[in-house]
């Protein structure tokens, strides 16, 4: 798995634009007027990973498969949308099985690009969008309440467990807080999970620049970036025409070109970092003659956790992992120098998996 992750803002921030360039595909139409976007857009992106590279070749891999990301560009969103006004509620669905939102948010002045508010204040526009989202969420769970007391007043002990997160994140919501800021039990979280709360989603604020301020941001952006803090939020600071630009160069080209902003790596690859730091993902390594391939787990999984990623039959036939540390792989020329080495460590099912393993996994079906 990678992780995926929604694109949601008002019309004519940078949104599709964005989803292009991060995609490298025209699927999403990005245009001047609101609405362009009348169907969520999936693109697929490769996780940017240079160790991957130097495993391939002390493995004499055939292939190299990198990690995925998966953006879903959704419709413009305006005030209103969660009683219908705009698309309403035609894309609030799209984004319940997200793993985080990005918040994409104007932070350039272009008087060729209309604003829906005909000013530019991305927090206030970050505040329109948060403040639909809760609206969404308090109707959401104000219409299941009705079934889960009637369950509960039975006796159903799962619709009472379910009943009292209800009226926890309701009681955020009707304060004006996201559903992100109730504390969660780490016994609650699978529960409070399948509430399926669009504001309980991990947030990451996207501060869209003019090709200017990429490198340095601007008011607007640093302003951003405080609320970011306050909101226990990420923030990344891109610019989508330069993401764009980026998106039509070879590799050689492409370092040129962010050399020329004074930027040292694209807009995707912080983006995709922060968002890796957001949910507490991290990855490890699979190496050997037919391929090289980098694969996400969560931070704290184990290793049968891990196998499972590649295939659920690894995870329930676990037997033990073959375990090199990437520095250790590298330092000593690949599985057999880091085994000779004393460096291959066998670890079993407590084993808890470390960034950049790689890893062989032992199992019986």
């Amino acid at each position: 798995m990678g992780f995926q992750c929604g694109i949601v803002g008002l019309p004519n921030v940078g949104k599709s634009t964005l989803f292009n360039a991060l995609t490298r595909t025209a699927a999403a139409q990005a245009a001047n007027y609101p609405f362009c976007t009348i169907e969520p857009n999936v693109g697929d992106v490769a996780v940017p990973e240079a160790r991957l590279q130097k495993l391939a070749e002390i493995a004499k891999s055939a292939e190299i498969i990198p990690a995925r990301m998966q953006f879903v560009d959704i419709a413009g969103l305006v005030k209103g949308a969660s009683k219908g006004e705009g698309l309403g509620n035609q894309f609030l669905a799209n984004i319940r099985e997200v793993d985080a939102v990005a918040y994409v948010l104007r932070c350039f002045e272009d008087a060729d690009v209309t604003h829906v508010a005909g000013r530019i204040d991305p927090i206030s526009d970050f505040e329109t969008v948060e403040t639909e989202l809760m609206l969404a969420d308090l109707e959401s769970l104000e219409k299941r309440r009705v079934n889960l007391e009637k369950r509960a007043k039975g006796q159903d002990k799962e619709a009472k467990a379910t009943l009292a997160l209800v009226d926890r994140a309701l009681e955020a919501l009707r304060e004006g807080r996201p559903a992100r800021t109730v504390d969660i039990a780490n016994e609650e979280k699978k529960a409070w999970r399948g509430l399926q709360l669009l504001t309980a989603k991990p947030v990451l604020f996207v501060a869209n620049v003019d090709e200017d301020a990429a490198a340095d941001g601007n008011a607007h952006s640093r302003a951003l970036e405080a609320r970011a803090k306050e909101e226990g939020a990420a923030c990344v600071v891109i610019s989508a025409k330069i993401e764009a630009e980026l998106a039509q160069l070879s590799a050689d080209e492409q370092a040129e070109y962010l050399e020329s902003l004074g930027l040292t790596e694209p807009g995707l690859t912080r983006l995709i970092h922060t968002g890796y730091d957001l949910l507490d993902l991290q990855t490890f390594f699979t190496a050997g003659p037919k391929e090289a391939r980098a694969w996400t787990v969560r931070r704290g999984a184990t290793a049968p956790e891990a196998a499972g990623v590649i295939h659920t039959d690894f995870e329930e036939g676990f037997i033990r992992a073959e375990t090199i540390a990437y520095d250790d792989y590298v330092a000593h020329g690949g599985e057999q120098g880091a085994k000779e080495a004393g460096k291959m460590r066998l670890e079993g099912k407590d084993y808890v998996v470390q960034e950049g393993d790689v890893m062989h996994f032992r199992f019986n079906v």
